[in-house]
């Protein structure tokens, strides 16, 4: 019977003294795994052996594993204009791996500038608008257009014109990308309707690459629920998700989701009621980060919440942390605004808006303490490099 059991047994790794896992299986094999995997595994990955190490860090295989997070695209704002920056969270501080500015989005026009909007999965959202130096470049809503870009490959597309409002009283600041290169290479924007005077959401202007078109769709949720002003938006598990309240219920802070043809619409309540957080994907689930105060209205904790299932409506506390002990450790007043999308890190900025810092929620460590350049806006979008050529219906370079 033991003898029968060997024969029958498969030759483990240690039984051939010069294997290694990239030996037994082909290079297409292992990048098909390894595709699959959230990016933070794919680089750990890197330790397993010499030739794994050379395969996930050759740059022809680039395109085809998922990449971490490099650092985050932030704009400053001055009389001449808006500056675009780039913070590295690399342990080498390593520079932007492009120019932040994207130059090649105008400069043949001199009198144009471009102001970030979203980012999802390597794609950015900027707008382009007229220069005028009476207003800043936030303030500005009239001649502008959107331009989807991929920064690493240089190539774009500008979006045509969005359709005409189907009411005199409709207007809208809330725009954003929607994009999962695992699933397609077809990107969607949505750029969100409220009404002038109550601020609640009617609708939503969807442009899809596959088309090359915008579509409206009513919003036809009985709750009338009113969208913050530049909102966090994400794209998760086919929904994009941004904040807002209601008009009912003393003005009680929710999610609400939409797809990507604007069929499906739901809500879902956040924690705390009117307290502000932030919002983020984490290994392709939604999170929530907020500050929770105690009863002399002192910042006490940081909460991590998470969405296990796109198809409920109720957020789970994943972890807690004292914010006291961050102070103690950072020795400045620090507020969520960023989720890692691949670890259970948030980015806090400081109350002086000089300062950016990790937070590992999990171990509670300060991480990478990033200088800020001053009067920033305080948007700060996380940038995952895309190596792939595919940006659907581009008519850039």
């Amino acid at each position: 019977m033991e003898a029968s059991f060997k024969r029958n047994t498969k030759p483990r790794l240690d039984d051939h003294p010069g294997a290694t896992a990239a030996s037994l299986f082909t290079d297409d094999l292992i990048l098909e795994i390894l595709s699959r995997l959230p990016a933070r595994s794919v680089h750990r990955f890197k330790c397993v052996s010499v030739p794994w190490r050379d395969l996930i860090a050759d740059p022809a295989n680039r395109n085809k594993l998922p990449q971490i997070l490099v650092g985050f695209l932030y704009m400053t704002v001055s009389d001449n204009g808006g500056g675009h920056h780039f913070a590295s969270v690399s342990s080498d501080g390593a520079a932007a791996p492009f120019d932040p500015s994207l130059p090649y989005l105008h400069d043949y026009d001199k009198d144009e500038g471009i102001i970030q909007v979203n980012s999802c999965d390597g794609l950015l959202l900027y707008r382009r608008y007229k220069k005028n130096n009476s207003v800043t470049p936030l303030m500005k809503e009239d001649y502008f257009r959107f331009v989807v870009s991929n920064p690493i490959t240089g190539r774009w597309v500008e979006l045509p014109p969005l359709p005409p409002k189907p009411a005199a009283d409709r207007s809208s600041r809330i725009t954003s990308l929607a994009f999962n290169p695992a699933v397609s290479s077809d990107f969607h924007v949505l750029h969100f309707e409220q009404t002038f005077q109550e601020k609640y959401n009617t609708g939503v202007n969807i442009y899809s690459s596959r088309t090359g078109a915008w579509s409206h769709r009513d919003n036809e949720m009985a709750e009338k629920v009113m969208l913050f002003f530049r909102s966090r938006c994400i794209f998760v598990g086919g929904m994009l998700y941004l904040m807002g309240s209601l008009e009912r219920n003393d003005g009680q802070h929710l999610l609400l989701g939409v797809d990507m043809e604007g069929k499906v619409w739901k809500t879902i309540s956040l924690p705390y009621g009117r307290r502000f957080g932030t919002i983020g994907s984490l290994q392709g689930c939604l999170h929530y980060v907020i500050a929770s105060f105690d009863d002399n209205n002192q910042i006490s904790w940081l909460e991590l919440w998470c969405l296990q299932d796109c198809d409920s409506k109720e957020l789970v506390l994943k972890h807690t942390a004292s914010y006291n002990k961050l102070m103690s450790m950072t020795r400045k007043e620090y507020m969520p605004v960023e989720i890692h999308p691949d670890c259970d890190t948030i980015f806090l900025v400081s109350c002086r808006g000089d300062t950016l810092v990790a937070y590992d929620m999990r171990h509670q460590k300060v991480g990478h303490i990033l200088n800020l350049e001053k009067s920033n806006i305080q948007q700060f979008l996380p940038y995952v490099p895309l190596f792939s050529e595919s940006l659907a219906d581009a008519d850039g370079q």
